[in-house]
């Protein structure tokens, strides 16, 4: 009994401080990426500990009652099943070693040969022992007798665990910080196994080896296991506080589609798209028909099939691209950026809002970061940042990260007792003389305090001088989740303020043109069919105290015109129309929908005047007829009726009508054919060939 206690602590304590590992034990560990590979490996070594544990415990109990001679065929079979579990340690904690370690070379092929061939040798002489004792043997009165082959096999596990720890202290020996302790630590943990595989050796009355193994294991747990969960916290955070930019992120398996989204806004998630499922590219292009914007589905559609991603991705750390996202009913334009992964198996996909970015206004960006993976997220974010700064919000302590390959892998550059203090210095060496009473106030640590206090980020755009060149960079500061550090990233954006001026000015002319009517300078029938959408979605959506008219118009006599004077005293016709509404419908908007067919929208002021407007738009045109100069238009006008009314078509059709009885009217009342003397054109109309009011 005495000898099992020391198996019986060993396999309580393992089960203790390893509770967490055995619930993700794994049998099959093939196509798994590098780290998750050292896991699952250091997990089938910790199962075979437990079973050897096991086993020597039973041992203990059944050989202090080895006189028994029913017990001795489950003696035997324990004793078999102990050298087993041994060999079974050993081939499992050197292939851990080398999945840890992560090398492919022929040292590492050697070390997994060996230990593959001592296992199936170990297992062939445990066979041949039941027929000609080689490893062990039991005498008539069943006591265990040692056998020559024993101690090889002994040895040849020392010899092996000896290589093993000489291998990792030179490969500790060639790496830094973290890296260094951690190699040290699975070092010493080989070498006080093999320190107690010799003990068990000498006096097998003990159980030395299982008190080896269980020292080892606690070494990994303290050592190895608690670094990397402080390293990847450190990342973690950078990666919490990086994703706050986005309104999604998505982590998608290259090959399988398989995909998971990270993060998202609240406004982002009450479109309610997928946060996960099994193929990225089949969905994403049904929910491009759902969310985008009509005019951007094709486009949207061309760009999200797995062989255009890569041919992107070419010779390129990432590529963007833009369109608009439904949002809430309205049209956002949103930045789409594409990156491979670390592992080079994964694209990371980030969704950003810069509707505001594009109209020259910003907002706050809120997101949530939820995944397993923030490495490699981090690392893939961390590319757009030339150094970020991870700084404690107590103590101001802090490490600085830069950025050294394509897939920003962030090494730690420098450290610090006190960012702020040192700050100041290098602001008066490196910020543009123009730009260092900014910088100063804003990385001043009372204001980072009291600027976080209520928002999650805050950014600045500065100068720094690179010898005589001036380059505009950014200064983000953010704080962690927790709020125990700040987050500070730099980055580059030369080129990025450049081409934003360019792009805006760009995209403000495209849209005036796009919406304007080129022969008489209003708006037109493209700008009135997204103003009907936008009413109809206000009624759909059951806006309250939704008032408004629409005004139908259309020119007479405008095909007699053309026929006997020419299309040109036709096209000043149209303007002549186009001026006349203007100059009626001074705060309203009007439109030209066909040849000849005008609209006007009431709200406000002119809603609450359309009968003294209409009577005025009818003066006018009495007078023309009268005077026989002037355009001579036919009109309607409709009411909004919320009761009655479900589409704004209903309303236009009202008007139409309206507008056609006008029409019959003016026939009966035979107004005279038109004089194009010398329509009353506004001097500006008649320069530009449109109006100068904001029509």
């Amino acid at each position: 009994m005495n000898y099992s206690i020391i198996s019986i602590l060993a396999l309580i304590l393992n089960l203790i401080i390893n509770r967490e590992a055995f619930g993700y034990f794994m049998l099959r560990s093939g196509n798994q990426e590098p780290g998750k590979m050292a896991v699952i490996r250091y997990n089938h070594f910790l199962m075979a500990a437990n079973c050897y544990f096991i086993v020597d415990i039973a041992w203990g109990l059944l050989y202090e009652h080895h006189d028994i001679p029913g017990l001795f065929p489950i003696l035997y079979l324990d004793c078999v099943f102990y050298f087993i579990f041994m060999f079974l340690t050993m081939l499992t904690w050197i292939r851990y070693v080398v999945a840890y370690l992560d090398k492919r070379g022929r040292r590492s092929r050697i070390l997994l040969c060996s230990v593959w061939t001592m296992f199936t040798l170990g297992l062939i002489y445990l066979m041949i022992n039941r027929f000609h004792p080689f490893i062990f043997s039991f005498n008539e009165k069943h006591e265990y007798i040692t056998e020559p082959g024993r101690h090889i096999a002994f040895f040849l596990q020392i010899a092996l665990y000896m290589l093993t720890t000489v291998y990792i202290f030179y490969l500790a020996r060639r790496s830094t910080a973290g890296e260094k302790v951690r190699y040290i630590a699975v070092g010493l943990t080989c070498l006080v196994m093999d320190l107690f595989l010799v003990f068990q050796v000498l006096d097998p009355r003990y159980p030395c080896y299982a008190m080896g193994l269980i020292i080892g294991i606690c070494v990994i747990h303290s050592f190895v296991e608690a670094g990397e969960r402080k390293e990847k916290e450190v990342y973690d955070h950078i990666a919490t506080g990086l994703a706050e930019d986005y309104e999604a992120m998505y982590y998608i398996d290259i090959e399988t589609g398989e995909f998971r989204e990270f993060s998202a806004s609240s406004e982002y998630e009450s479109m309610n798209v997928p946060v996960e499922g099994l193929d990225f590219y089949a969905e994403t292009l049904m929910n491009i028909e759902r969310y985008v914007h009509p005019d951007d589905r094709e486009f949207a559609r061309s760009l999200y099939h797995r062989e255009t991603m890569l041919k992107n991705l070419k010779d390129r750390r990432s590529y963007s691209y833009k369109y608009r996202i439904m949002v809430g009913g309205q049209p956002r334009f949103f930045r789409f950026t594409v990156m491979r992964a670390n592992d080079d198996r994964h694209l990371v996909l980030r969704e950003k809002d810069v509707d505001d970015e594009i109209t020259a206004e910003t907002m706050m960006l809120e997101n949530q970061k939820k995944s397993i993976t923030f490495t490699q997220i981090a690392e893939s974010l961390a590319a757009n940042y030339d150094v970020i700064y991870y700084v404690d919000a107590v103590d101001s302590g802090y490490v600085s990260y830069e950025c050294h390959n394509t897939y920003g892998q962030l090494d730690i550059e420098r450290a610090g007792d006190d960012f702020f203090a040192e700050a100041l210095n290098d602001i008066q060496h490196i910020v543009h003389k123009n730009d260092r009473d900014l910088v100063l106030g804003f990385l001043d640590r009372d204001h980072v305090t009291s600027v976080l206090k209520d928002r999650k980020r805050s950014s600045i755009n500065y100068r720094i001088m690179a010898g005589n060149i001036t380059h505009y960079v950014r200064m983000t500061v953010r704080k962690t989740s927790d709020s125990t550090h700040y987050i500070i990233g730099i980055e580059n954006i030369d080129a990025e303020v450049k081409r934003e001026k360019q792009h805006l000015k760009a995209l403000n002319t495209e849209k005036k043109l796009a919406r304007r009517d080129e022969l008489t300078g209003i708006k037109n029938k493209t700008a009135y069919k997204e103003m009907e959408k936008s009413l109809q979605e206000s009624m759909d959506s059951g806006t309250e105290k939704l008032s408004f008219a629409i005004v139908v118009c259309d020119a007479n006599n405008l095909k007699m015109i053309n026929d006997s004077k020419g299309h040109v005293a036709g096209d000043e016709y149209i303007k002549g129309s186009a001026k006349l509404l203007c100059d009626v419908f001074v705060h309203s908007p009007v439109f030209r929908v066909g040849g000849d067919e005008f609209v006007i929208f009431l709200s406000d002021s002119d809603y609450l005047n359309r009968e003294e407007l209409m009577k005025r738009l009818k003066e006018r045109i009495r007078e023309n007829m009268k005077a026989g100069s002037g355009p001579v238009l036919a009109s309607g006008m409709s009411e909004y009726d919320p009761e009655g009314d479900s589409h704004v078509s209903e309303v236009f059709d009202r008007a139409d009508r309206e507008m056609y009885e006008d029409k019959r009217d003016l026939k009966k009342g035979a107004d005279p054919e038109p004089v194009l003397q010398e329509l009353p054109v506004h001097a500006s109309f008649k320069r530009t060939g449109g109006l100068s009011r904001g029509h």
